[in-house]
């Protein structure tokens, strides 16, 4: 790679540039730059480029050199895009990791990478050949389209089809292209757009006191147009703009007398750009101090980082870790460092964010995949340009174009969604996390209130730092936690149809205290499965291996896998009979027995469904904090992380679904959530209560919830692991092997397995069918690498992928798609 920026190259160098473009291929592309281009070409920027035969894409330069491709002619670049970079060197290194670490192709990270606003679209366009074909006759509708672009020159599809009236217009435009008469040109076009407002300001001959008095009385006849020169004298300084919208609305005056003021130029009418982020530039102070639990966790963090890189923050729910983030943040801002803040789900972000805007004002961003495209290219900007310090955000976040980062918060560090499971990059946002401060020098926090088994096993082994924050912030015991036998009490006949007579009670008490409940069950929907109980038919996705869901909002059958429903049945289709009955029970079934047995209380529902938009979930928690729903039922989403003041009671309706799950951490996974779930009660001065019923209410798991004994549960499963050869002993790696036809897939999955069983020996487990064999139409089968620890797992990857890379390219398994998982938990 050649120096390029400072060093000038001579005007006749030719420059041949290695690009990423955002499709999953295994080798970058090289291509050549045009003489004029030769100064404008940089590492960083977007560039565009033609791939195919007629597709254009917006790639990314790499490096820069003077060494052609060896084995293919290097096409032009087109244009190129950017005047500064939008990546940076240390993004492609941080790329890099991602790539080799977790085996996927640059162009899988590139496209989970950059909003969609900065991978330019490709839109087809028409032009007019210069010379008509002779001889030729035209349709109507060609000829339409004919002196269309003989006025504008060029025309894409979607004008053709507004033009026309018609939705399918590709018949037409092959037939015009046919004929020869247009050819296809294929034009990028820049996604992102700025916001744009209207504001309206005084005319500055108005400025003069005189020729306002005068203005005063010529508007005397017209109130409404007196009115909002009112409005905008009012709030306006003179001669400074105001939105159009504010001057509607502080005025009262309608549209009709604001135009008029603008067609007689008193008003003078222009367009500015505006943030679409609601940035905040309030006054923000620092008013809280630390409870002495908290202060020496503090210090601890302190002199721990002089030696540690990464700290394990172990503290139990409502300790106050938020504060302690808050004031470690400051101290690294204070530097003029960026600080990082991860969150494990967006529900968590609204609380938190509110929080801590709180604190640092408009040096905050956040970003998330709720956010449109063109809000996330503009926070994308800001955070290049270092005007955002500090960024709250989801797992993408990691992918931002840091400069200068000096801590990396991970909260909830134990959090499955930190996982991205699909598409590639298959990678585990707190891990990324913590290579990303190694390239910045920057030191990370991990907190918890139930650390993952790794991290806490990590941070004993002296890997990471450990600190302790036992207490509840204010000195607010834990909650008082009991659990229920659901199949003592439906021996005795105490069962309302899921509630035990405990929780009943308990929730009327609380509701009675004018306290609110949190209800968790962890699944949505309304039945989990419908089951005639004549034959015992059940209905089944057609594209998965999986029984419909019955959801009654929707009044129809849902598959949660791949999107597919169906009309609900009455009437069994196997054997006639009308004899169907509902089996399991998910959150909408809950809030629909509640609402019978409190009818006068006001129930809200938290899950997947009740969350599809971008603020209907703010809605439901900001009710809720302000006491307008007594009770709220919701799936995992409740569990992590939310801080209600008022929450008397949490009741768990069945724990029993989470410990039998066929997967080595769902022990682990059980303990988690209970004790998050858990952790809502009673938050501030009062003791809370929580209630969980059960089938198994003597099981271990459930005992160490209850006794608050992490310890406990983590050097039992620590033992199991190691008896069992499971992480953090060992380290996983999933291949899934997918295909449409069984007896296919079952051939190659074999085949690939003794492939790497040649390689790899006994490490490798498999191939057998996964918990659901079948999602969107695809058979599935799963092959399991199991490496010890001390194993070289890079080799271990080189291997791999050279022995995919051999199977993918023979003949008989083309058409067979493999998925490689790293770390797959």
């Amino acid at each position: 790679m050649m120096q390029f920026a400072e060093s000038g190259f001579i005007e006749r160098d030719t420059l041949f540039v290695e690009v990423v473009l955002p499709l999953s291929l295994a080798i970058n592309y090289t291509y050549r730059v045009p003489y004029e281009l030769n100064d404008r070409v940089s590492i960083g920027k977007r560039v565009v480029v033609q791939f195919g035969k007629h597709k254009i894409y917006t790639a990314l330069i790499k490096s820069i050199g003077q060494q052609p491709p060896e084995v293919y002619e290097a096409k032009y670049i087109i244009d190129v895009i950017d005047e500064y970079p939008v990546v940076s060197a240390v993004q492609f290194e941080f790329w890099d990791w991602i790539t080799s670490y977790y085996l996927c192709n640059e162009g899988d990270v590139m496209a989970a990478a950059l909003p969609t606003g900065l991978k330019l679209a490709s839109e087809t366009i028409l032009v007019l050949k210069d010379e008509l074909p002779l001889n030729v006759e035209f349709s109507e509708k060609e000829t339409i389209i004919i002196e269309v672009l003989h006025q504008q020159q060029r025309i894409n599809i979607d004008e053709v089809a507004k033009l026309l009236g018609q939705k399918t217009v590709y018949p037409i435009v092959n037939s015009l292209i046919a004929k020869e008469a247009i050819f296809v040109a294929e034009e990028v076009v820049e996604k992102y757009r700025p916001l744009l407002k209207s504001f309206v300001r005084l005319n500055p001959f108005y400025h003069e006191a005189e020729n306002l008095k005068q203005l005063f009385s010529v508007l005397e006849k017209a109130p409404k147009q007196l009115d909002a020169l009112l409005g905008y004298l009012k709030v306006a300084k003179s001669g400074t703009a105001m939105a159009k919208q504010q001057l509607l609305e502080e005025s009262g005056s309608g549209q009709a007398a604001l135009k008029a003021l603008i067609d007689k130029e008193i008003f003078l009418v222009e367009k500015k750009q505006v943030s679409r982020l609601n940035d905040s530039f309030d006054e923000f102070e620092l008013n809280f101090t630390l409870s002495p639990a908290q202060q020496t966790a503090f210090d601890e963090v302190g002199d721990q980082f002089n030696e540690k890189d990464v700290i394990l923050l172990h503290g139990v729910t409502a300790s106050g870790k938020t504060q302690l983030y808050i004031k470690l943040i400051e101290k690294a801002i204070a530097k003029g460092g960026q600080v990082l803040f991860l969150l494990p789900e967006i529900a968590l972000t609204t609380q938190i964010v509110e929080r801590i805007k709180r604190y640092f004002g408009d040096k905050i961003g956040v970003y998330h995949s709720k956010f449109s495209d063109n809000e996330r290219v503009e926070i994308w900007n800001k955070v290049l340009n270092q005007t955002y310090q500090v960024v709250l955000g989801a797992r993408s976040a990691v992918f931002l174009p840091f400069n200068d980062l000096k801590l990396v918060v991970v909260d909830e560090e134990h959090e499955s969604s930190y996982k991205q499971h699909d598409p590639a990059p298959r990678y585990q946002a707190r891990d990324a996390a913590v290579f990303l401060a190694h390239q910045h020098g920057a030191k990370v926090i991990l907190g918890s209130a139930t650390p993952s088994i790794e991290s806490y096993y990590n941070a004993l082994m002296g890997k990471y730092g450990l600190v302790k924050l036992n207490e509840r912030f204010g000195g607010v015991p834990l909650p008082l936690q009991q659990v229920v036998s659901i199949a003592e009490e439906t021996k005795r006949k105490k069962m309302t149809t899921y509630f035990t007579s405990v929780l009943i009670d308990d929730m009327a008490l609380a509701l009675e205290n004018k306290e609110q409940v949190i209800l968790f069950q962890n699944r949505r929907g309304y039945a989990t499965i419908l089951i005639c109980a004549t034959c015992g038919y059940a209905p089944k996705c057609i594209n998965c291996d999986v029984s419909l869901t019955f959801h009654k909002t929707s009044g129809k059958l849902h598959c949660h896998y791949c999107g597919y429903h169906q009309s609900s049945i009455q009437i069994c289709p196997a054997c006639g009979s009308v004899h169907i009955e509902q089996k399991g029970f998910g959150t909408e079934r809950i809030e629909e027995e509640l609402s019978l047995i409190f009818p006068d209380v006001k129930l809200a529902r938290l899950d997947l469904d009740s969350t599809r938009t971008k603020n209907s979930m703010l809605q439901i928690i900001s009710d809720f904090q302000d006491k307008k729903t007594q009770i709220l039922i919701g799936t995992q989403m409740v569990a992590k992380g939310l801080d209600f003041d008022n929450v008397g009671l949490i009741g768990v309706i069945n724990a029993d679904t989470l410990l039998n799950y066929p997967d080595f951490r769902a022990f682990e996974r059980s303990y988690q959530l209970l004790a998050q779930v858990a952790g809502r009660a009673g938050r501030r001065e009062k003791q809370g209560k929580v209630c969980i019923q059960a089938y198994d209410d003597d099981h271990r798991i459930i005992q160490q919830v209850i006794e608050n004994n992490y310890t406990g549960m983590y050097e039992d499963e620590l033992a199991e692991r190691k008896q069992f050869d499971y992480p953090p002993f060992t380290r996983l790696i999933f291949v899934n092997v997918k295909h449409k036809d069984a007896d296919i897939l079952n051939q190659a999955a074999q085949h690939l397995a003794i492939m790497l069983r040649n390689q790899l020996g006994n490490r490798i487990l498999g191939p057998e069918q996964p918990l659901i064999s079948r999602i969107r139409n695809y058979y599935i089968k799963q092959i399991i690498i199991k490496t010890e620890r001390q194993t070289a797992i890079q080799k271990v990857k080189s291997i791999l992928k050279e022995t995919i890379k051999n199977f993918n390219a023979q003949k008989d398994y083309k058409s067979v798609v493999t998925q490689i998982d790293v770390d797959p938990y």
